[in-house]
């Protein structure tokens, strides 16, 4: 089955509101085997949605769109769809019911723009959406479908998950589509790509593989599409293995795993206990590491100590080290990992400090000069990164750096 999604609205087009919605669905679609063949995004105008309509049925067998069911006057797109059916609006009492309940609930009054949120398009079929006021519409078009959601992502997924995928899945008969996704880190694509050179070139026709680098990461994603979805398991379970075997040392997880779950995971066997010590990182690898569910098993804190007076009075670093080498130094960050390790009463730390732009460099300590520690009351590692100009990208790469450091200074030991 092929799908055509499209995207309603100015703020989109203007860059005001990131299209996340489009990724999040074609990755849902492509795991259950439909393939996206396009991406629209279209203004809040008649013209537009309709044109969308009608391009995105001539190259799809499913129609999937977000946005523009608001109860505001710009938001058209139910009385264009029905335009484009020659339908009619009809007031749908189940809606009205629903969302009178609810706003009951939480003391609102239901305003006129709330009974004009329920009028529907003749021919749609209502898909509840218990995540939101505006439900999901379906539409059949012939052997083809149509549906169209909010453009609120919570209220879009809860839809494609409860309402929508079922419904294709039971319509629609696709040929299974499985992944294998090796998660790796230390290394680039070219060198990864070079390691592998001769088992993607002799990957059978049904199997590819792609490289999807980022800031400090790469994966390497096998698909394979077939009739015989265990056939086509036992395949990707044999290249995996063979893949891992060539670039064992970059890889620390599989299926999208965050290098702070994999860091979480190592941590939780050896039994340690791990704190932050974070200059130019700001508290990022903190964060990074508090989002994993459980991370209060083995993660007791983080000292920012943006200024060097923090580094001194919390993490003790001496101020003849500043004075001689500077805060953004190989031998400030060594001391950074002792303090915190005292400080915080943790068995192993990180610790980052350096120029991350895009003013405050120097001729000998330019913009992206990072430098990055990590150890425990035993021994302590380094590592100078050399970085670029974007402050963005370079607390994303270093936070990447710092963690898969620490991964490996543990597997190591």
């Amino acid at each position: 089955m092929k799908v055509h999604i499209i995207t309603v609205g100015d703020e989109i087009l203007i860059g005001q509101t990131i299209d996340t919605n489009s990724a999040w669905m074609g990755q849902q679609l492509n795991l259950v085997g439909a393939e996206v063949v396009e991406i629209t995004t279209v203004s809040d105008s008649r013209e537009a949605i309709l044109s969308s309509i009608k391009k995105g049925f001539s190259n799809a067998d499913i129609v999937l769109m977000t946005g523009g069911l608001g109860p505001t006057k710009d938001d058209i797109t139910k009385k264009t769809i029905a335009d484009f059916f020659g339908e009619g609006m009809t007031f749908h009492e189940e809606t009205f019911a629903r969302l009178t309940k609810l706003f009951a609930k939480f003391g609102v009054t239901i305003q006129e723009a709330h009974k004009v949120q329920c009028m529907m398009p003749n021919n749609a079929t209502i898909i509840n959406n218990d995540m939101g006021t505006a439900p999901g519409m379906w539409f059949e078009y012939g052997e083809k479908v149509m549906v169209s959601m909010p453009g609120v992502p919570y209220e879009m997924k809860w839809l494609m998950e409860n309402g929508v995928i079922p419904r294709l899945k039971e319509k629609f008969k696709s040929q299974p589509i499985v992944h294998r996704t090796i998660m790796t880190a230390g290394t680039g694509e070219s060198r990864l790509a070079k390691a592998v050179e001769d088992l993607e070139e002799n990957l059978p026709a049904h199997i590819k593989l792609a490289f999807l680098p980022s800031l400090g990461t790469v994966k390497l994603r096998l698909t394979a599409r077939g009739d015989n979805e265990a056939k086509l398991n036992q395949e990707l379970d044999l290249l995996k293995a063979q893949f891992i075997e060539r670039i064992s040392k970059y890889v620390y997880g599989f299926d999208d795993e965050k290098l702070e779950e994999a860091l979480g995971k190592v941590l939780k066997e050896k039994g340690l206990t791990l704190g932050t010590a974070e200059s130019c990182t700001g508290g990022y690898i903190a964060h990074r590491i508090t989002s994993i569910s459980g991370s209060s098993a083995y993660f007791w804190g983080s000292v920012v100590s943006y200024d060097n007076s923090v580094k001194m009075n919390s993490l003790g670093v001496k101020v003849e080290t500043l004075e001689a080498h500077g805060a953004v130094s190989e031998q400030t960050v060594k001391e950074m990992v002792a303090g915190a390790i005292t400080s915080l009463g943790v068995d192993v730390a990180i610790a980052t400090s350096g120029i991350m732009g895009p003013t405050g460099g120097t001729d000998e300590k330019p913009i992206g000069t990072i430098w990055v520690a990590v150890g425990n009351k035993n021994e302590v590692k380094t590592h100078m990164l050399s970085l670029t100009k974007s402050r963005s990208k370079n607390i994303e790469y270093t936070g990447n750096f710092a963690l898969n450091f620490m991964r490996k200074f543990l597997k190591e030991r």
